[in-house]
C-alpha cells in the first residue's frame, strides 16, 4: 500500500518559533526531523527530509518568506528536498556531497529499501532508483559562523563524528539548539575509525558546554537541556572519559 501525497508530511508547532516537520510513514530509526524556524526578515529551515513529496507543493509554511535551506550534514535522509529552495546552505567539508549526491555517498545504497517504511511513498517511486538531487550550495558554513534571521541568530558549531561536515546550529539567546546527528534522545550512529571516534568525543564535549535548554536533533523527540547533559555525560563515560 502507498500513501497518498498529502499525507506524506506531518506539520506540528513546538514553540519559540520552531515547527517540527516529518515524514510519518518512514520509521522513526530513520525519519529526519525537519526544523522551520521563524525570523523576522528571513526564515531557517535545519535539513529537508528524504525528499519524495515535495515540501515546497505540500507544506505552504516554508514558502511564506524568504528561507535558509540548512544541511546538518548531507547523509540521504536529510537532503532530500534542499534542491527546492534557492539558498542553500552546508559545511565546507561536505559542499562536494550536496553539489554531487550519489546513491553511495548519501548512504542511499545502504539504508534504502521498502522495511525503512511503514506505508510506501507515492508512485512512481522505487528504492531501487531513488537518488537525492543535486543542490549545490550558496553559502559555505563554518565553525563560529552565524545563520542570521534578522531578529535571531544561529551560531555554526562544526560536530564532526557521525560525518566530516556535520554541524550543530546553537542560539545562545534563548538556548536553543539544532544538533543535527551528532546527538538525540536514541540509538546514535557513530564513526568507525580511531579519527572519527576521537572527532565525536570532541563534539560530544562541546556541545555538553552549551547552557542548552532544548534540543532538536536529527531524528527522535526534543528533550531538555537536562536530559541532554545526562546523555552526554553517560556517552563520555562510556567512552572512558
Amino acid at each position: 500500500m502507498r500513501a497518498k501525497p498529502e499525507d506524506w508530511w506531518r506539520v506540528r508547532p513546538m514553540g519559540d518559533g520552531v515547527t517540527h516537520i516529518d515524514e510519518p510513514h518512514i520509521r522513526e530509526f530513520y525519519r529526519c526531523n525537519v526544523w522551520h524556524v521563524r525570523g523576522r526578515d528571513t526564515d531557517m529551515l535545519v535539513d529537508s527530509g528524504m525528499g519524495v513529496v515535495s515540501l515546497r507543493d505540500r507544506v505552504p509554511l516554508v514558502t511564506e518568506r524568504p528561507l535558509q535551506a540548512v544541511a546538518s550534514h548531507t547523509h540521504f535522509d536529510h537532503i532530500g528536498l534542499h534542491h527546492e529552495f534557492p539558498c542553500r546552505l552546508c559545511h565546507g567539508a561536505e559542499a562536494h556531497l550536496l553539489r554531487a549526491p550519489t546513491r553511495e555517498n548519501t548512504f542511499a545504497d545502504k539504508y534504502v529499501t521498502d522495511d525503512i517504511f511503514t506505508m510506501l511513498p507515492p508512485e512512481p517511486f522505487a528504492c531501487e532508483t531513488y537518488a537525492v538531487a543535486a543542490a549545490p550550495a550558496t553559502r559555505l558554513l563554518w565553525d563560529g559562523d552565524v545563520v542570521d534571521l534578522g531578529d535571531r541568530h544561529f551560531t555554526v558549531v562544526h560536530t564532526p563524528g557521525h560525518s566530516p561536515g556535520g554541524i550543530a546550529l546553537w542560539e545562545a539567546a534563548t538556548g536553543v539548539l539544532f544538533s543535527g546527528d551528532i546527538v538525540y534522545d536514541g540509538e546514535l550512529i557513530e564513526g568507525t575509525s580511531d579519527l572519527e571516534q576521537a572527532q565525536y568525543v570532541v563534539s560530544m564535549e562541546r556541545l555538553l558546554a552549551l547552557p542548552v535548554r532544548v534540543v532538536h536533533g536529527g531524528h527522535f523527540p526534543s528533550y531538555s537541556g537536562e536530559r541532554h547533559r545526562e546523555m552526554i555525560l553517560d556517552w563520555l563515560r562510556g567512552k572512558g572519559r
